[in-house]
């Protein structure tokens, strides 16, 4: 009897081992995991060097992982053991608190911190410094900032990032601190970023600071369930959020240019619902190097730069109303070279808004 159970086990074994292998080969490989917006392995080249050198094999040993079939199921049922079982804190490095899913923050050195503000100080010396624009920075934090220390995760010194960042900055740029006008719920529960909806009293604080009047009368509409990058990276069945977003009449008047593919592309872009990432409805998305907004209800003589990060996609908007023209700059993408090709700075009101995430990874600011 205990042969018949042996035999049987080893058989079932097989079975599912021969099942899955057969399935990897025959179906056809994913480019993209949805769940982790990220491209996936391929199949990779067989060749003699591959072979001779073992890169074929170390090559397919990630194909497998990736490609995997019912992976995604796998890997949820491994986080909801790790959380439920084990009572582990995190599943790669995700963790819940508060309701929210937020990622451990990576070190941050002194060296980042100094390429921080070298290259806002280079771009402000190259294209605004001696100009009548007057010029602000906020710098946004991430949702750690709320969250981690007070709920025993661990996290790095935000006050002596915003205190480097302060003593850097040079020029006559004046800071629009924003930590106090936030908290953990303006940002969404399976994302990084900050939610449209929850920050107006933050557009309107940096208005005010910027010499404008605020901004309350907006409709708001619904463009459906979001499923932020925490959602796919951290396994772990999570409620979706709703994405919102917020018009007026000037906000409907306006028009965008991408000027890096000519084309008018409207200031909310729902086209982009299908695209992985539906927080790249603000604006069209992030990594957008050049955009200029028109607003033909705007006074004449107030025009506004935003050099931003992908937060400020959806902040942008906020700020249109009484300005006649917004040039909105990415310079991960566009070199601060090539700025005064596009933009002559005058009298314009300018504003640098980058997440702490751009300061961490000050590196992708190019020079």
């Amino acid at each position: 009897m205990k042969k018949i159970r042996y035999i049987v086990t080893t058989l079932v074994f097989c079975i599912i081992v021969g099942g899955f292998s057969a399935w990897l080969l025959i179906k056809s490989p994913d480019e993209i995991s949805e769940w982790e917006r990220r491209p996936l392995a391929q199949f990779p080249e067989v060749s003699y060097e591959t072979l001779v050198e073992g890169k074929f094999m170390r090559d397919f040993e990630t194909y497998v992982n990736e490609q995997f079939p019912l992976r995604n199921t796998f890997r949820r049922i491994k986080a909801k053991v790790l959380f439920d079982l084990y009572n582990q804190r995190d599943n790669n490095g995700i963790y819940i608190a508060e309701g929210h899913a937020s990622k451990f923050d990576g070190d941050i050195t002194q060296q980042q911190l100094d390429t921080f503000n070298e290259r806002i100080n280079s771009l402000y010396q190259k294209n605004i410094e001696d100009t009548d624009c007057k010029v602000y920075y906020a710098i946004i934090p991430d949702k750690n900032y709320y969250l981690a220390e007070k709920n025993g995760y661990p996290a790095f010194d935000y006050d002596y990032l915003y205190s480097q960042v302060n003593k850097g900055i040079g020029g006559n740029m004046l800071e629009i601190s924003i930590r106090d006008e936030l908290s953990a719920d303006d940002y969404y529960t399976t994302d990084t970023h900050w939610r449209q909806e929850k920050i107006v009293d933050v557009a309107n604080y940096i208005r005010e600071k910027m010499g404008m009047s605020p901004v309350t009368d907006y409709t708001e509409h619904s463009a459906g369930e979001f499923y932020g990058v925490y959602y796919g990276q951290s396994a772990l069945s999570l409620e979706p959020d709703e994405i919102l977003y917020l018009e007026n009449e000037q906000i409907k008047a306006s028009t965008v240019l991408d000027v890096e593919k000519n084309k008018e592309v409207p200031v909310y872009n729902l086209e982009n619902l299908s695209s992985m990432d539906h927080y790249d409805i603000f604006l069209s998305g992030a990594r957008r190097p050049l955009m200029k907004i028109t607003n033909p209800m705007g006074k004449e003589d107030k025009k506004l730069v935003v050099f931003r990060d992908s937060f400020g996609s959806s902040l942008v908007p906020l700020l249109i109303s009484d300005y006649s023209e917004i040039t909105v700059i990415d310079t991960r993408d566009l070199n601060p070279m090539m700025i005064s090709k596009f933009v002559k700075f005058t009298n314009q009101d300018v504003l640098f808004i980058y997440s702490t995430m751009v300061v961490e990874q000050s590196t992708d600011l190019l020079k």
